[in-house]
C-alpha cells in the first residue's frame, strides 16, 4: 500500500502519482485514467470498461457484416 498526500493544484486538489505507480499502470503525462467504485474504496485504472463494451459490440457487427463493409469501402 502506498500513501499519497493531497496537494493544492491551482484552484483544485489533486494527487501526485509516484513514478513507480505510473510505470506499473503504463501511464505517462497527459494520459487518461478512470476511477470506478469498488467494494473497499475506489479503483484507478487506464482501462475504460464502457469503451471496451462498445468496441466488443462494434467488432461483432464488423464480423457479421464484413461483406457489406467491403462493398462500402469500394
Amino acid at each position: 500500500m502506498t500513501a499519497l498526500k493531497l496537494t493544492q493544484i491551482g484552484n483544485s486538489v489533486g494527487v501526485i502519482l509516484p513514478k513507480e505507480i505510473l510505470a506499473r499502470l503504463k501511464l505517462e503525462k497527459g494520459d487518461t485514467v478512470f476511477v470506478t467504485d469498488a467494494a473497499d474504496g475506489i479503483k484507478l485504472s487506464p482501462y475504460n470498461a464502457e469503451f471496451e463494451a462498445q468496441m466488443t459490440a462494434a467488432r461483432d457487427v464488423m464480423k457479421r457484416r464484413r461483406h457489406v463493409l467491403r462493398e462500402l469501402a469500394k
